[in-house]
């Protein structure tokens, strides 16, 4: 018997919110112990001071999640569930550290933890608690206006040794290797992710550098981005260079 269109909007509706609650995990979260709003300039991933203020400073370490430093970068929205307190939106987060407390996937900045209520006197409150349930899901990385960027390491010795990390990638794919290749003759080095988002590298290639990075989607799909710019050939510690590409989302 064919559905009159008033049942087959609820049946839709239904099905739909279904899908998008089971989209969420649940746990609980903490945040960071005597720190500012924002997050830790020396996290786990290797980020540095752009790890304590990317996102506006809406940053969090994670346990499991850190998954040996893949997933550094990551995007989640997390939400707390108290509703005396809670939004529904909740605040979006980038994992930029490792960490873990009492049955917790997340330790957020303190922003990122107030962030996640209705209002001011409800984030003091929330503050006051210190852990909270929550529910998360991942999400896409968004950087209007900005390029994936790669960021010399301070302790890189030009032309010995290169370590660097990769800022502002978009959407909800992990970057899980990375290849230099020469310009002139295209030989290509794999590097090593030597902890969290850094990639390093013993004799690296000389001349001009291309960068080759794989993203890898939870649905196994994988493919290869190249970007337009190059590393110069003279690179240096502490700089940092746009690729001119971006991940579409």
């Amino acid at each position: 018997m064919a559905l009159s269109l008033p049942s087959l909007l609820i049946l839709l509706t239904t099905l739909f919110l279904t899908t998008e609650a089971t989209t969420f995990i649940h746990s609980r979260a903490a945040y960071y112990p005597n720190s500012d709003e924002h997050g830790t300039d020396v996290g786990a991933c290797g980020f540095g001071s752009f790890g304590a203020t990317i996102n506006g400073g809406d940053v969090s370490a994670a346990s499991d999640l850190y998954r040996n430093g893949v997933g550094c970068g990551d995007c989640y929205q997390v939400r707390c569930t108290n509703s005396h307190y809670c939004s529904d939106k909740g605040v979006t987060v980038v994992i930029t550290d490792q960490g873990s407390g009492p049955n917790t996937d997340f330790i957020l900045s303190r922003r990122a933890f107030g962030r996640m209520a209705q209002t001011k006197d409800a984030a003091a409150s929330l503050l006051a608690l210190g852990v909270v349930d929550i529910e998360y899901r991942r999400v896409s990385c968004s950087y209007p206006n900005k390029n994936i960027t790669i960021k010399i390491d301070e302790n890189s010795n030009y032309p010995y040794y290169l370590a660097f990390v990769l800022w502002y990638q978009q959407g909800d794919k992990d970057i899980t290797a990375v290849q230099l290749c020469e310009t002139q003759n295209f030989v290509c080095k794999l590097l090593d992710r030597s902890y969290g988002a850094v990639w390093t590298t013993t004799s690296p290639p000389s001349g001009p550098l291309s960068l080759r990075m794989l993203l890898s989607g939870e649905d196994g799909d994988e493919s290869w981005i190249v970007p337009v710019n190059n590393i110069p050939e003279n690179w240096k510690a502490g700089e940092t260079y746009d690729t001119g590409v971006q991940i579409d989302i």
